[in-house]
């Protein structure tokens, strides 16, 4: 397993058919335990699993900076949002219900919200302990069990997550982790005694998933990824829409679905706007994630940062100007030489149909592009299969309310970027995917309503 500096630091054994049944099996033994306690009886689990966290916040921030690369200032963000996410679902499994409704003569009916049962989560690399809580909090504030199969290029933090669960007192197996790649992941979703689908990742990988959940008629929560906008207009606070620029481009390296990674900036202050935007991204200090003065650490694995230099090179075939950045960085700590360092990239001269503009890079590359128009930049905006976010600098509220009701996309920001609030719903359109994290809106993905129908009188029969 290569990490950020080119080392092996760990090997672990990919989960088979075999182990990955016994992850389910067991997962099924514990949900009907789980299933039957009370929702304050979860939330005294939960309650205590997000304490742990939080009481382990820089031990589990260090273990996720040696897990993924990034930065060790970044990773206790993630880690608080972990915490926060298990807090806001165990208040609310104490309030789960459904509803009665009255009927004629007496009757009446009543709606129960009971769990789906053992639900898959699968996660991506770029956040593996936060996105783990997001899915699991929620599957399991609900009533239901959870195996989950992390990255094969993170596997580590996922574990801490499940040995923490146990330590909270969740019943034995309610939260079980399988390791592996493809292989592992389609038994994971083929098995029988899966209920639900949970995955974060890209397209292609989202779209297999739904075809063997559509076997099994399985519900499916999908994240997927983005090319999402930003658009910045003249009447912005310039310094606020330069510190959002670079928070939509480049946290984690830059490998962030939600990213908004096509900047449109209003014609009259392009230049302005992008002279401090190159200026500002030079001096990202760039390094040995785990000390703190570092805010950009080291890309996943030696594959991606040459699919990120691959796509820097084209965009320059095509016309791209490289403003800064993008180049390969090699660290002055000879422990960190083979890392798989790059220094962000800022692209001028950007068009709308070239390839670093349409396609996801998930990687340090910022394309600028100029608008004039309101109307014109809401279309061009909206002119991409992808639709996971957008974000928009102003200071007219009344245009900023109504460019973000034009956008196609599940999250938008106004006056910010990158914010994800666990209180929020958090999700896409179109090709980003479907379904909800966070928010009350995520338990509608991890329980099912069942009616119940009760006659008072006697039956009215037609035969």
């Amino acid at each position: 397993l290569k990490m950020c500096p080119g080392r092996v630091i760990a090997k672990l054994l990919c989960s088979g058919e075999k182990e990955v049944d016994l992850a389910v099996q067991s997962a099924k033994a514990a949900f009907k335990v789980w299933s039957q306690k009370s929702g304050m009886e979860r939330c005294r689990v939960l309650l205590e699993a997000a304490r742990i966290i939080r009481e382990q916040r820089d031990e589990i921030a260090t273990l996720e900076t040696i897990n993924n690369g990034k930065s060790i200032f970044e990773a206790r963000v993630d880690i608080d949002i972990s915490w926060q996410c298990l807090e806001y679902y165990a208040g609310l499994a104490g309030s789960l219900a459904g509803e009665h409704i009255q009927l004629p003569g007496g009757s009446f009916g009543y709606t129960r919200r009971e769990p789906l049962g053992v639900c898959a989560g699968i996660g991506a690399w770029n956040y593996p302990f936060q996105i783990a809580c997001w899915k699991a909090a929620p599957a399991l504030a609900c009533g239901n069990a959870m195996v989950f199969k992390p990255s094969p290029f993170t596997p580590i933090s996922v574990v801490r997550l499940a040995e923490i669960f146990t330590q909270a007192g969740v019943p034995k197996g309610l939260f079980n982790v399988v390791q592996g790649g493809v292989a592992t992941g389609q038994f994971l979703c083929q098995h029988p005694d899966v209920a639900k689908i949970s995955f974060t990742g890209s397209v292609p990988t989202g779209v297999k998933i739904m075809e063997m959940a559509a076997k099994g008629i399985k519900p499916v929560t999908l994240e997927l990824g983005g090319k999402s906008p930003l658009i910045i207009f003249s009447d912005c606070a310039l310094e606020n829409a330069v510190n959002g620029a670079l928070m939509a481009n480049f946290l984690t390296q830059g490998e962030v679905c939600c990213n908004g990674t096509r900047v449109f900036v209003e014609r009259k202050i392009l230049d302005t706007f992008t002279k401090e935007v190159v200026k500002r991204t030079q001096k990202i200090k760039i390094g040995d994630p785990l000390l703190e003065d570092t805010r950009m650490g080291a890309l996943i694995n030696r594959p991606h940062l040459d699919r990120v230099q691959n796509f820097i090179k084209q965009a320059k075939e095509q016309g791209a100007q490289v403003l800064c950045g993008g180049d390969l960085y090699v660290p002055d700590d000879p422990k960190l030489k083979n890392g798989f360092y790059m220094r962000p990239c800022v692209l001028g001269n950007c068009t709308d149909d070239m390839t670093c503009v349409k396609e996801e890079i998930f990687g340090p590359v910022m394309s600028v592009l100029p608008f004039d128009t309101e109307e014109e930049v809401v279309e061009r905006a909206n002119n991409t299969k992808f639709g996971l976010a957008g974000g928009v600098f102003t200071r007219d509220i009344q245009k900023a309310h109504r460019v973000v009701a034009a956008l196609n996309a599940g999250m938008c920001f106004i006056n910010n970027y990158n914010v994800s609030p666990v209180e929020l719903p958090f999700g896409g359109y179109k090709a980003s995917g479907f379904g909800r994290e966070n928010g009350r809106a995520a338990i509608e993905y991890y329980s099912q309503l069942k009616t119940v129908c009760v006659e008072m009188g006697d039956v009215e029969s037609v035969f």
